[in-house]
């Protein structure tokens, strides 16, 4: 069954880690879960110390996976990635003198951990051990790309795409994060229980700059500071596009089946969230076959106006 329980804010000052801590160790005892309490407690007072000294508000604790694969996680309001520990702590039998300076006991708390970095802040996430090991698990940081814009080519395609509403696209990007975030992380730390998050996250690695740059994202953010409802966009992509994405939308549709099994967090789409990814994710498959642009208003998936605006 999975967990989603809401949120632990936390405020700036240093009962912070303190409430952290008891909420944590309350939320593993209500999942009978008492086997993870000493490593979830190390872990979540390093990661709530590192926030509140070197990131910013808004600060929150959440516990998710399942109850066989809990995941704590603590986000934050800093893009600032945390610093990898790279050597063995100096002295492995006083833990508590290293809160605040790396995540050194993270690595030894954990089975898997890491960080997501986004738009608007990171999540740095682990899941709790039986143990404190003696040695080092190495993290991963994920997420927002540092690399420079992408150079256009000769072969690109241009893609049109018109009358796109701008509500239906902003929830769309917020499932599509919320759905990476989530088949990262099972990826990253339980493979072997769920191997269609993996499929899901070699694809989001392989799209990731065409989703979050590619498809008229600047251009969406532009029109809705403008206040508009909806906007036109015109973008160029690689020839190789197309069939990634036709790869994504199957995954979508497996996902969702995932979702109503509750063995992913993120909820399954609405029909209405369906319609609309099909037809704005198949506008690029189907120009770059060489068919000509259909606005969402004559898609014959599209539903009356009224719905998405």
């Amino acid at each position: 069954m999975p967990l989603n329980r809401p949120a632990l804010s936390l405020g700036s000052g240093p009962r912070g880690v303190q409430n952290a801590r008891r909420w944590v160790v309350d939320t593993c005892t209500d999942i009978d879960r008492p086997d993870l309490v000493e490593c979830a407690e190390l872990g979540v007072s390093e990661l709530v110390t590192n926030a509140l000294l070197h990131a910013d508000q808004p600060i929150q604790v959440r516990v998710r996976g399942t109850r066989e694969h809990p995941r704590v996680e603590v986000r934050d309001g800093s893009t600032e990635p945390p610093l990898l520990p790279e050597t063995q702590p100096s002295d492995e039998d006083d833990l508590l003198l290293t809160f605040g300076r790396g995540l050194g006991i993270v690595a030894r708390c954990a089975d898997a951990w890491g960080a997501e970095i986004e738009d608007d802040g990171k999540v740095v996430w682990f899941a709790p051990s039986t143990s404190v090991r003696d040695v080092l698990v190495h993290g991963l940081i994920t997420g927002v790309s540092t690399a420079g814009a992408r150079e256009a080519h000769d072969d690109d395609v241009a893609v049109s795409v018109f009358g796109v509403p701008l509500r239906t696209y902003a929830a769309f990007q917020r499932h599509y994060r919320e759905l990476r975030r989530e088949v990262r992380l099972l990826a990253l730390a339980h493979e072997a229980d769920y191997p269609l998050a993996k499929n899901l996250s070699d694809v989001f690695g392989s799209l990731e700059r065409q989703l979050r740059e590619g498809m008229g994202a600047d251009q969406i953010e532009e029109a809705l500071r403008a206040g508009g409802q909806v906007a036109d966009l015109k973008v160029t992509v690689p020839p190789d596009t197309a069939t990634k994405i036709g790869r994504f939308v199957e995954l979508l549709d497996l996902a969702d089946e995932f979702c109503r099994q509750e063995r992913l967090l993120s909820l399954a789409r609405s029909p209405e969230q369906q319609q609309f990814q099909r037809w704005f994710l198949g506008e690029f498959v189907r120009q770059s076959a060489g068919e000509p642009p259909v606005a969402w208003h004559d898609a014959p998936v599209a539903g009356p106006r009224t719905s998405v605006s």
